[in-house]
C-alpha cells in the first residue's frame, strides 16, 4: 500500500481520490465494458499481457511517422516532383508529431485516458485512409501532418504504464512499452519498403488502416478506464505548468539535458553510418546498409531483461550504466568502425542497448517527481529528445562532410562525456538542489518503513502510526515520500 498524499494543492487534486462516480461511456456514446470501468476499491491488474498490448499499440501508431521515409523515390514519381520537394514530406510529419507531443500528450493529465487513446487511434485510422487516397503532394503532406499530430498515443501509454505498474516492476514495464516505439520505427521501414516493392505505395497506408483498426478494437476491449488525474486546472494552465516545471524540478532539467545529448548522439550515429558504409572500404548498397538497423530488434527483445535490471538499481546508477555503455560503444566506433564491419555491428547493438537502459532510467526518475503530472513531465522530456535528434541530424552530417567519420564520432564522445558531467553534478538522492549530493551517496535499494513523525511532517498533521500494510518498497532518494515532498514544493498553481 502506498502512502497517500492528502495535501495536494487546491487547484490540482487527484481526481482518483475524490471522484468515485463510475462512468459507463467514453466520449458520451461509446459504452465501456463493465470489467474495465473504474472503481476506487477494485484496482486493475497490470500484467505482461496488457503491458505487451501497450507496446503493440505504440508500435502500430508510431509507425505512421516512418512509412514514407523508405519510399520517397516512389512518391516523387507518383506526384511528379523532385527529391528536394518530396523530402519535405517526412519533415512535415516530424513537425506534426512535435506539435502533438506539445499540445496533445499533456492531456493525459487532464482527461480520461481511455477516451483520449481511442479518439486518437480513430483519428489516425481515418487520416490514413486520406493518405492512401491522396492525389497531390500537397494533400499527402497536409494529411500526413495531421496524422502525425494525432500519433502521440505512445506518449499517453508511457505515463499510464508508470501509473499502473507496481513500483518494484515499473522500470521493466516502461522498458517493454518503450520497446514498442523502437520496434515501430523498424517495422514501418521494413513493411513500407517490402509492400511498395511488390505492389503500390498506397497499399502501405491501407495496411496501416487495418493495423490501427485492429489496435483500436484491442484497446477498446482491454484498456481500463480511469478518471482524470487532475481537476480545477484549465488546458492553458496545464500547458503553462509545463514551463514552470523547468525551474521547479532540477531533476527534470538534468534528465532532459542528458536525454537531449544522448538522442543527438544516437541520431548522428545512424545518419553518418549511412555515409561510412556506402564509402570505401565497404561500398554497401542501401539494402545492405538497412540490414544494420535490424540489430536494433535484438535490443528490443532484451527490453524485459534490461527493465528488470534497472528495477534492481537506484535509477541514478541505471543512467550511469546506460551512459557508460554508450560512451564505450562510441569509443569503439571512433577507433575501429572504419576498419571492421564487426566493430560496426557491436556499436549498433551497444548504442541501442545503452540508450534503452538510459532512457528507461531517466523516464523512471522523471515519473517519480510528480505522479499526478506524469503526462506533462513526459512531454517536456520527449520534446528534449526531439530537439536532440534534430541537432544530431544536422550537426553530425555537417561535421562528417568536414572531418569525416572520426570527427563526427569524436563529437558524439564529447556529448556523452558532457552528459556524464551533468549526471555527476547531482547525486542519486538530490531532490530540490540544482547541484550537489544532497542526501548522501548510497546506491542500493532497501525496504523502508515510514515512521509516524516523518509521515506527519510530510502530510502536515496527525496521522496514524504505520501498520504492516504501510511498508512499501521505495528507492532511497527517489522514493514516493521524497517525490511528494518535492511535488508540494512545486505546485501547479499558475504563476
Amino acid at each position: 500500500m502506498s502512502v497517500q498524499d492528502n495535501t495536494a494543492d487546491p487547484e490540482v487534486q487527484s481526481k482518483e481520490a475524490t471522484d468515485y462516480r463510475v462512468s459507463k461511456t467514453n466520449l458520451y456514446f461509446l459504452p465501456i465494458p463493465k470489467r474495465l470501468r473504474y472503481h476506487p476499491d477494485r484496482p486493475f491488474p497490470f500484467g505482461l499481457a496488457l503491458n505487451f498490448l501497450f507496446a503493440a499499440a505504440s508500435t502500430a501508431t508510431v509507425a505512421n511517422l516512418y512509412y514514407a521515409q523508405p519510399i520517397l523515390s516512389y512518391l516523387s514519381e507518383t506526384f511528379d516532383v523532385g527529391y528536394d520537394e518530396i523530402s519535405l514530406a517526412p519533415t512535415l510529419t516530424q513537425a506534426g508529431y512535435a506539435v502533438g507531443i506539445l499540445l496533445i500528450s499533456p492531456l493525459g493529465d487532464l482527461v480520461r485516458r481511455r477516451s483520449l487513446v481511442l479518439l486518437l487511434i480513430a483519428g489516425t485510422v481515418a487520416l490514413s485512409v486520406g493518405v492512401a487516397t491522396s492525389q497531390t503532394l500537397l494533400q499527402f503532406e497536409i494529411i500526413n501532418f495531421f496524422s502525425a499530430l494525432l500519433t502521440p498515443t505512445a506518449q499517453i501509454m508511457l505515463p499510464l504504464t508508470a501509473d499502473m505498474a507496481q513500483p518494484e516492476k515499473r522500470a521493466q514495464a516502461l522498458a517493454i512499452t518503450l520497446s514498442g516505439l523502437t520496434l515501430g520505427v523498424l517495422v514501418a521501414r521494413v513493411l513500407s519498403g517490402t509492400i511498395t516493392n511488390y505492389s503500390s505505395w498506397r497499399n502501405v497506408y491501407w495496411m496501416a488502416v487495418g493495423l490501427q483498426a485492429v489496435t483500436w478494437v484491442a484497446m477498446y476491449f482491454a484498456l481500463p478506464d480511469f478518471p482524470p488525474k487532475t481537476r480545477g486546472i484549465s488546458y492553458f494552465q496545464m500547458l503553462w505548468s509545463m514551463l514552470t516545471y523547468i525551474y521547479k524540478f532540477p531533476t527534470l532539467v538534468q534528465c532532459s539535458l542528458i536525454g537531449f545529448l544522448t538522442a543527438a548522439v544516437f541520431q548522428s550515429f545512424w545518419n553518418t553510418l549511412t555515409f561510412l558504409l556506402s564509402d570505401p572500404p565497404y561500398g554497401y548498397d542501401p539494402l545492405q546498409i538497412g540490414l544494420f538497423g535490424l540489430i536494433g530488434i535484438l535490443a528490443v527483445c532484451l527490453a524485459p531483461f534490461t527493465g528488470r535490471l534497472i528495477d534492481k538499481l537506484v535509477t541514478w546508477v541505471g543512467v550511469l550504466l546506460g551512459l557508460s555503455i554508450q560512451l564505450c560503444s562510441m569509443a569503439i566506433a571512433t577507433g575501429a568502425a572504419k576498419r571492421s564491419v564487426g566493430a560496426v555491428a557491436v556499436v549498433c547493438f551497444g548504442l541501442d542497448i545503452g540508450l534503452q537502459i538510459g532512457q528507461v532510467s531517466l523516464s523512471t526518475r522523471i515519473y517519480a517527481l510528480k505522479p499526478e503530472a506524469r503526462a506533462r513531465l513526459n512531454s517536456v522530456f520527449i520534446i528534449s529528445l526531439f530537439l536532440g535528434q534534430t541537432m544530431g541530424t544536422s550537426v553530425g552530417a555537417k561535421l562528417y562532410t568536414i572531418g569525416g567519420w572520426t570527427a563526427s564520432s569524436g563529437l558524439s564522445m564529447g556529448f556523452l562525456g558532457f552528459a556524464l558531467l551533468v549526471h555527476f553534478a547531482r547525486g542519486p538522492h538530490a531532490t530540490t538542489r540544482w547541484l550537489g549530493w544532497q542526501g548522501g551517496s548510497k546506491l542500493r535499494k532497501q525496504q523502508v518503513v515510514h515512521q509516524e513523525e516523518e509521515a506527519r511532517q510530510d502530510q502536515g498533521g496527525d496521522v496514524k502510526s504505520p501498520g504492516k500494510e504501510d511498508v512499501v518498497m521505495v528507492e532511497l532518494g527517489q522514493n514516493d515520500l521524497a517525490d511528494r515532498k518535492q511535488s508540494r514544493l512545486s505546485s501547479d498553481r499558475p504563476v
